[in-house]
């Protein structure tokens, strides 16, 4: 369910990044040695997309869908905060490097 109120359009996908870890075990890990941008800022969850998105994949080719757990190129994309209070960011499908498992 897609509570952002951002809607993808053409070969455009939203995701939501996955915030990088701030613990390990029972020790905290401080802000100035968490480097989201490198380590956390390429993970994301897809959340929807574009209606012409993945279609130059062809159809043998798995098709991400909302939900999957995905890496994405590092600098890419616009950041927008949704309707819903969270961090999403809005990129080309060609930007999406992998689905993870």
């Amino acid at each position: 369910m897609n509570s952002s109120g951002i809607t993808p359009l053409d070969l455009r996908i939203l995701v939501k990044p996955i915030e990088a870890a701030t613990k390990i075990g029972s020790v905290h890990i401080p802000d100035s040695a968490v480097d989201k941008a490198k380590y956390a800022g390429t993970k994301a969850t897809l959340i929807a997309k574009g209606d012409n998105a993945f279609r130059e994949w062809g159809d043998n080719a798995r098709q991400p869908q909302p939900g999957d757990r995905i890496l994405y190129a590092q600098y890419t994309g616009a950041r927008e905060k949704g309707a819903d209070g969270e961090d999403y960011v809005v990129m080309n499908d060609a930007d999406l490097l992998a689905v993870l498992s």
